[in-house]
């Protein structure tokens, strides 16, 4: 669900949040129109404007976990943590975590990919949300889910920047909310 869809209609806060996603063409390949949320991190108050909607969602869930999704998962991930009174836990690539860890692959349009999380870092029973920046397939939000899943915790929703206005990977997420801030922007005016 799109958050003016869910009480944030006409919030000028979204429309900032938007407009300060630089759309860079054509990369990483002809075709694309990469969402690079470097530039609403480099806005203070759009940044500000990210993590506070966020966080006046899940605040009152009894949210004991909020796994971020590598990399840009971990740019909003420990703020929304923080302000909740949560742990971070991060869900990296293959390989990039010390000691023991878990994994689950996925399948992306061309190819595989997979996610590792620390043997112990979420205890059965916790609650959880997943955050990442952008869903398109939901392929990757989907692995997060399952990684989490098997170690007993209790997936409560999947919160991303951006999500395609179809958001056709909400159907992979086993039934998971999806709560999307913004619609992905076709141009960037600013360049």
């Amino acid at each position: 669900m799109f958050a003016a869809e869910n009480g944030l209609k006409g919030d000028p806060r979204l429309q900032a949040i938007s407009q300060a996603i630089r759309v860079v063409p054509h990369f990483p390949k002809p075709g694309i129109m990469f969402q690079d949320i470097t530039t609403l991190l480099l806005d203070h108050k759009a940044f500000k404007d990210t993590v506070d909607i966020f966080v006046d969602r899940y605040r009152d869930m009894g949210i004991s976990v909020v796994a971020g999704v590598e990399a840009r998962g971990f740019m909003f991930g420990p703020s929304i943590a923080l302000a909740i009174g949560a742990k971070f836990v991060p869900l990296r690539k293959p390989r990039k975590l010390p000691g023991e860890v878990i994994a689950e692959a996925y399948v992306l349009e061309y190819g595989t990919d997979c996610l590792e999380m620390h043997v112990g870092a979420v205890q059965p029973g916790e609650r959880a949300l997943v955050i990442d920046d952008l869903v398109a397939t939901g392929g990757t939000l989907s692995a997060a889910i399952r990684l989490l899943e098997r170690v007993g915790a209790e997936v409560i929703e999947c919160a991303c920047v951006i999500g395609l206005p179809e958001v056709k990977g909400q159907c992979r997420l086993n039934g998971k909310p999806l709560y999307i801030l913004v619609e992905p922007r076709e141009i960037d005016n600013c360049c």
